[in-house]
């Protein structure tokens, strides 16, 4: 079965890990649990299941067999508060080992759901993760498996602050892109991108013939012009045929491949054109509606979850304050569409209009868009494929945000820096951190308390989301100021940014491209606490 040549692959692309050089492993027991007494802790347990299995999921039409927890993709929603201790039973019904890395969340590292920190739980067996949540802010869960995670095996975990109730309604949108069990799997995908003698062409995931529901979604990207429905909804936006800020034209990329280019992204926008791109599990045709009120004040916690896809969303007739980047809060910015890489998080507050408005998430550079829809009033929606004019008008990107004051991390450390050197073979798809795959990683090493420099550095032609397990680093702006914090940060095609970061959780973390495909073909490393 797919799920378990992924296991398998996954065993090739990791291979061996080098050992600590972390000292005692009682010393590092000792300060796990130490790191882990000093959280808040309300008294309160939340306690939920999940089972990862194989199931068969309708995404408005086009039925899948894919990988779920459950039934439904995403899967089910968890909730906590500051404080509380989370219990999560994980009984694994698939063929091959699985985990669940809670993404964002500053937890113990025996806990974080990804080796070697966290082992993998075994076919047929279950596992408990048991941990205190710190932080509030929009999160979301996923396998560190393989290619488990271009399935849909994931869900949103939101950590309330009681603190944060200025809106009157809540809207938690999941983002993805979808091949699964309609056209090629992760699987077939991966190796074409890493074939010799590949064509330089986009790698397609072909949308079935089959499907109960037709889509106006395309999946070719040799097209220059997307199609866009003229038909207007009642808050009287205008639609617009092409953005400014991307091309669709398909050009060879990093990896020998290209689905189309983006100004936003620097140029490449990614290796595969997918056959559907979803919201809250939902092909266009077949959207999701939100139901609030006129004047309403909506908070909408967008979660990318795709794994080779960035985003730009735009809710048709409306303007969107921004207020949180990966659950920290920021100075509130006005802005009219967003670009979310892969794995990233954002907050808005919209106040509503009266009428049926589209949300729609455009594939960034790939000629392609999901969508859902708030009803506040009396109004059909548009055509399936209609892209708002606010997606064309100030788009936020991370460099125009900034955390406020009471989460700033402060300094970093005059000569201490993490450098986080991004590379790759674009012929033979493999890709490396510091010159190195994962399998030969020479792991980043950290003291508890520092406060290094965190260097990212792209030399490559294709952008990278950066994600570092169990902590957030505050980025610094060109003039040194504080930016926002972060788990997850595009780094452009010959970018270099650096960030602040303070060492207090310690452990054995990964750092890693959230594209999932570059993941698996090495771009990985290690971030090592010593004593």
């Amino acid at each position: 079965m797919a799920a378990g040549i992924a296991g398998g692959m996954a065993l090739a692309a990791c291979g061996e890990t080098k050992p600590q050089a972390s000292g005692s492993a009682a010393q590092m027991s000792a300060a796990i649990a130490a790191a882990e007494a000093a959280r808040p802790h309300s008294g309160r347990t939340v306690t939920a299941s999940l089972t990862p299995q194989q199931s068969q999921i309708d995404l408005g039409g086009p039925i899948v067999r894919t990988l779920a927890f459950g039934n439904t993709i995403p899967g089910p929603l968890i909730r906590a508060r500051i404080g509380d201790e989370l219990v999560v039973t994980v009984s694994n019904r698939l063929d091959n080992p699985t985990s669940v890395h809670w993404h964002g969340i500053t937890l113990r590292n025996d806990m974080d759901g990804a080796e070697p920190a966290t082992p993998n739980i075994p076919a047929g067996q279950d596992f408990t993760y048991r941990f205190s949540v710190p932080d509030s802010g929009t999160y979301w869960a996923h396998p560190h498996t393989g290619l488990d995670e271009d399935t849909g095996l994931y869900l949103p975990f939101i950590v309330d602050d009681p603190s944060e109730g200025n809106y009157d309604a809540e809207w938690i949108v999941v983002l993805d892109d979808w091949t699964d069990g309609v056209g090629k799997s992760p699987q077939q995908l991966y190796a074409e991108l890493t074939a010799p003698n590949k064509p330089s062409m986009p790698t397609m995931s072909t949308t079935p013939t089959t499907s109960t529901t037709s889509t106006t979604s395309t999946t070719s990207s040799t097209s220059t012009t997307s199609t866009t429905s003229t038909t207007s909804t009642t808050s009287n936006t205008s639609a617009t045929s092409t953005s400014p800020t991307t091309s669709t034209t398909a050009t060879p990329g990093a990896s020998g491949v290209s689905v189309g280019r983006s100004d936003l992204l620097g140029g490449d926008a990614g290796d595969i054109a997918y056959p559907y791109y979803l919201i809250n599990g939902r092909i266009p045709n077949a959207p999701t509606t939100f139901n609030a009120k006129p004047g309403q004040r909506i908070r909408i916690r967008f979660i990318n979850t795709g794994s080779d896809t960035a985003f730009r969303v735009a809710l048709a007739g409306h303007s969107m304050t921004v207020t949180h980047t990966d659950g920290y809060p920021v100075v509130p910015t006005q802005v009219d569409a967003l670009l979310i890489g892969m794995a990233e998080r954002y907050d808005v507050i919209v106040t509503a209009a009266d009428g049926v408005f589209p949300l729609v998430a455009l594939a960034e550079g790939k000629n392609d868009l999901a969508r859902a829809l708030l009803s506040t009033g009396a109004g059909s929606p548009p055509d399936p494929g209609f892209q708002p004019i606010e997606l064309t008008k100030r788009v936020g990107t991370i460099q125009m945000f900034t955390a406020i004051t009471p989460v700033n991390l402060g300094r970093p450390e005059p000569n201490l820096n993490l450098p986080v050197l991004l590379g790759g073979n674009m012929t033979q798809y493999s890709w490396t951190i510091n010159g190195e795959p994962y399998s030969k990683t020479n792991p980043l090493h950290v003291r508890q308390g520092q406060r290094p420099t965190i260097t990212f550095d792209n030399p490559t032609m294709m952008y990278h989301p950066i994600h570092l397990h169990g902590h957030t680093f505050q980025m610094l702006k060109a003039d040194g100021s504080p930016g926002a914090r972060k788990d997850t940060i595009i780094v452009l095609p010959k970018q270099r940014l650096l960030a602040v970061l303070v060492a207090d959780n310690p452990g054995t973390w990964v750092m890693h491209c959230h594209n999932t495909y570059h993941q698996f073909a090495g771009m990985m490393t290690r971030l090592d606490y010593v004593f």
